[in-house]
């Protein structure tokens, strides 16, 4: 087990470099194969428009936007482990450790501003995963054991509902109707911190995790659904009853087990993904997290705080996978010894 896990360590941290590389040659490398110029990327990267031809040239190779591009990322990199400092000619802006880039449209380095949105989008992810995962799973099991029942075509067809109907479609259509003519939930752009008070923190978050989960509990529960078909037909689930355990045993402790696999698979990438910013779901409801932070981003062409988030997203995507390589080994031992 030991070497299993340090095999899956030695893979995420390569993957991680592989990350930063294609994140890198996506923002620099791709563009220069376009004909982008370095001083282009010194007006994309500071924002300096109304600035004068001699100033911009001077500025790209203030930051070393003509140096190679080998030397740029290791530059990069060199910065998220042990801080930098850009030099615009007027002054010398310090980014400390990690910098994962610095904003001269807000003067601010990137990470700092990534830490205070991180809890308001960890806090929707993880609320929202629990929600979906336990409906959505119990939902599956229930319609895979009832067959044909009247709760399973009325359960399959919310799934579908659910699969099909944008976030913002139904965030909108909760909003209208739970808060502002009925008041049950809390209206948009409401967050409190769990620290400061959980319950109000709990109330202002429940529609959004509701709505999230709706989507995802509907994906869940017809791959519960179809998993739980597969595994309940097997030999060793008869063999298990022939044995004479108790049906609730046969169905959670062999059945739904064997159907965990997928299960595990989406829900560790779903997860990974949301904690980088449930980008729809954060701008329906105004909540600031780090999906509505990389919209504005993107809108004010702030290169730094936009390879900021890409790079976050991919560091949680990756640590997801993880868990669900480590958890693999938990639920099937088999996956130690391939």
């Amino acid at each position: 087990m030991v070497t299993y896990i340090i095999r899956r360590l030695i893979a995420a941290v390569l993957m991680l470099v592989v990350v930063s590389i294609v994140t890198f040659s996506i923002f620099f490398v791709v563009p220069r194969l376009a004909g982008v110029t370095a001083t282009d990327f010194a007006n994309r990267y500071v924002g300096s428009k109304g600035a004068t031809a001699e100033t911009v040239v001077a500025l790209a190779d203030k930051l070393g936007f003509n140096d190679p591009l080998t030397v740029q990322y290791g530059r990069w990199v060199k910065g998220i482990v042990a801080g930098s400092d850009f030099d615009t000619g007027a002054s010398i802006e310090h980014c400390p450790a990690p910098c994962f880039g610095y904003s001269f449209i807000t003067k601010t380095p990137v990470w700092p501003e990534l830490l205070d949105r991180l809890p308001v989008t960890v806090s929707l992810a993880i609320g929202a995963s629990v929600i979906w995962l336990v409906a959505g799973v119990s939902t599956g099991v229930l319609s895979a054991l009832r067959r044909g029942s009247f709760f399973d075509r009325a359960a399959m067809g919310v799934a579908l509902a659910g699969v099909s109907l944008p976030i913002f479609f139904t965030g909108m259509m909760s909003l209208v109707f739970f808060s502002y003519k009925l008041g049950i939930t809390a209206p948009g752009r409401s967050y409190t911190s769990f620290v400061d008070d959980p319950v109000r923190w709990a109330y202002n978050l429940i529609l959004p995790w509701i709505t999230l989960a709706f989507l995802y509990a509907a994906v869940y529960a017809r791959l519960t659904r179809a998993g739980m078909l597969e595994t309940m037909g097997e030999d060793y689930i008869r063999t298990a009853r022939a044995k004479g355990l108790r049906e609730p045993t046969v169905i959670v402790k062999h059945g739904l087990r064997g159907a965990l696999t997928p299960i595990i698979t989406i829900f560790g990438m779903d997860v990974g993904l949301l904690l980088g910013g449930a980008i729809l779901t954060e701008t329906t409801f105004s909540l600031p997290g780090l999906g509505k932070y990389a919209v504005q981003a993107i809108s004010a062409n702030d290169l730094p705080k936009i390879m900021g988030v890409t790079m976050l997203v991919a560091f949680f995507v990756v640590m997801a996978n993880l868990l669900v390589d480590l958890l693999y080994a938990v639920v099937d031992p088999r996956v130690r010894l391939r």
